[in-house]
């Protein structure tokens, strides 16, 4: 399983949870760390182009390698949509949507597929959801992918009037999903709530707090996803 962060200290906090990377393997643009239990960690770049090219790097490598992905997670901390996603908490994916991918008109925004190309969401397998739900005690809902971090409350309240399933909002968790559709590859995404979404008071925010609920929800995500059919995709 490949997981995939934004920065190194989210792929550190997941390795925390893991046995300590067994070698490092040099990608075009980025380097993967890989653990003696079948996982791969990648601090992919942040953005949904950045992090889409180093995810599609190393889904490439281990096809030409002849040991292809089983599951790629796109993983880190996030703002969270309140009250539903409290600071602290963790959010798995039922969908993860682009949500700035289209064209702002005098009527609103369109996303891109009301332009009549494209996609704007992706959905990971049910069953994988529901596993992963399960082992971290965590909410389902729409993570948002976002270019422009989300930093008033008028867009804070836009997003979630256009996504009302939405709980959480990231910048890679699009970029990683194109990236695994292209191979073929299921996805999750997880998120650790950081920080509301709305204004920017960083007096708020919670990263330390966040990053230990990713390295704790990792420890129990981990056993429970090894036991998960990857070809299951219900």
């Amino acid at each position: 399983m490949l997981v995939a962060t934004a920065v190194p200290v989210e792929r550190d906090a997941v390795a925390g949870a893991l046995p300590a990377p067994a070698e490092e393997v040099r990608l075009p643009g980025a380097l993967l760390c890989r653990t003696g239990a079948g996982w791969d960690l990648l601090a992919a770049g942040v953005g949904p182009a950045l992090a889409a090219a180093s995810t599609a790097a190393a889904l490439t490598a281990a096809a030409l390698a002849g040991r292809p992905y089983g599951l790629v997670v796109s993983a880190g901390i996030g703002g969270g949509f309140q009250p539903d996603a409290p600071v602290g908490s963790l959010v798995v994916a039922d969908a993860i949507t682009a949500a700035d991918l289209g064209a702002e008109t005098a009527d609103g925004f369109l996303p891109v597929t009301e332009l009549g190309f494209g996609t704007v969401t992706h959905r990971p397998p049910e069953s994988a959801v529901r596993v992963a739900a399960e082992a971290l005690g965590a909410r389902t809902g729409t993570v948002l992918t976002v270019s422009t971090v989300t930093g008033t409350a008028a867009r804070a309240a836009a997003l979630r009037a256009r996504h009302p399933g939405a709980l959480a909002e990231g910048m890679e968790g699009f970029g990683v999903a194109e990236a695994a559709a292209a191979h073929g590859v299921p996805v999750l995404e997880i998120r650790a709530v950081s920080n509301p979404v709305g204004p920017r008071d960083r007096a708020a925010w919670r990263i330390g707090d966040a990053l230990a609920a990713l390295t704790e929800g990792f420890g129990k995500l981990a056993p429970a996803l090894e036991s998960w059919n990857p070809h299951d995709h219900q």
